[in-house]
């Protein structure tokens, strides 16, 4: 397991049409790394965030996909997604406040 820093974890938030309907429960999606576990993320999001306090985490695990160019082929990175589920009285992110 890497010895991964809390400020490690998250890589980037992910905006799209699904996640920003999902913010109305609480629900925020996040870019991670690779060998980041959900108490990592728990962590990471709880000290990066003041006033969050994290409900649930789940994981996906996302293959990098086949591309080619001409007759070589090969498979682009691997990544993971974390949707993180908030307590009712902890606080917003406020990175998506405003989006």
């Amino acid at each position: 397991m890497a010895d991964l820093k809390y400020y490690d974890v998250i890589l980037a938030p992910i905006v799209t049409e699904k996640s920003m309907n999902a913010m109305g429960e609480k629900k925020y999606t996040f870019s991670v790394h690779t060998d980041a576990t959900k108490t990592q993320i728990k962590d990471a999001v709880e000290k990066m965030f003041e006033g969050t306090k994290v409900k649930r985490v789940n994981t996906m695990n996302l293959d990098g996909k086949t591309r080619r160019r001409g007759a070589t082929s090969g498979k682009t990175a691997k990544r993971k997604k974390a949707i993180v589920q908030l307590t009712q009285d902890s606080k917003d992110i406020e990175i998506f406040e405003g989006l």
